[in-house]
């Protein structure tokens, strides 16, 4: 699934394309993804124009001139492009909006688990209320040592499942919280409320490098993930225990372990990770 860098990917390449841009016609192709799609139709989208492109965690948000906020979320499968009316629609491209000057944002997504709606915030620019439960975004100033310690403090269940927490801390997902981890050299199944402050400030420097590295890098593709260009990120080449059971740790040589929690697998050194 997509994580915060792919989806920061996908927004800064949206951004100089679709910002100031109006909206002249809407087609879809299927009735749903993960919610039904046909509402697009109704929503008088044509004529309205994009005032920003942005990202809340996982979720691409296009701020429109009439207040409301065009809610994507990429799901398992999900691709946005980018393209003129020339390139033939594709098997899974569930959904085109039409701009001025022909540019289509194509949304395609074989397993039909993304989300694409319009929400109506309280205000215009603000989250709408379905994001209303996301926690603090990694690479805000709100989060840091003293936050992260704070709301850990009698949680006793895995470090791993508390850092993929989006109620906590919203968008790290199970590659960087993985990553991140290690970096920090804390192992995945301590409980979260172990951390000292000092232990907090260093997961949350990991968790801030981790990320701008992956969003330096164009995000990691794994399975189906592209860009809006069709290209690939480059984070892969990067990873350092996600993906390397079996194998050596960079470090030490040790064997990479894995273990499973919250129902996901989760990659560490059992001696670079205390």
């Amino acid at each position: 699934m997509p994580e915060l860098p792919e989806v920061e990917t996908v927004a800064r390449a949206l951004r100089p394309h679709l910002t100031g841009r109006r909206i002249t016609r809407v087609e879809v192709f299927s009735p749903k993804m993960r919610e039904p799609l046909t509402p697009l139709m109704e929503a008088d989208l044509p004529g309205r124009t994009v005032l920003a492109v942005r990202r809340r965690g996982r979720y691409l948000l296009l701020d429109l001139d009439d207040g409301r906020t065009l809610l994507a979320h990429l799901g398992m499968s999900g691709v946005i492009r980018l393209e003129g009316a020339e390139v033939p629609r594709r098997k899974h491209e569930h959904v085109f909006l039409f701009f001025e000057e022909d540019l289509i944002f194509r949304f395609e997504c074989p397993r039909r688990f993304s989300v694409l709606k319009i929400c109506s915030p309280k205000c215009p620019g603000e989250d709408p209320p379905e994001l209303a439960t996301l926690g603090v975004e990694p690479l805000s100033e709100a989060f840091d040592a003293e936050y992260f310690f704070r709301r850990s403090r009698g949680r006793t269940g895995p470090l791993k499942v508390f850092l993929m927490n989006n109620e906590i801390v919203t968008g790290v997902g199970n590659i960087y919280a993985t990553e991140a981890l290690f970096a920090a050299g804390l192992r995945p199944t301590r409980q979260a409320g172990s951390l000292s402050r000092k232990e907090c400030g260093m997961l949350v420097t990991a968790v801030r490098q981790v990320l701008r590295n992956a969003i330096a890098a164009g995000g990691t593709t794994i399975h189906d993930y592209r860009h809006v260009d069709g290209s690939e990120g480059k984070f892969e080449q990067e990873l350092r225990v996600y993906g390397r059971a079996g194998q050596p740790c960079e470090v030490c040589g040790t064997p990479i372990r894995t273990v499973r929690l919250g129902g996901r697998s989760s990659a560490f050194c059992p001696h670079c990770q205390k």
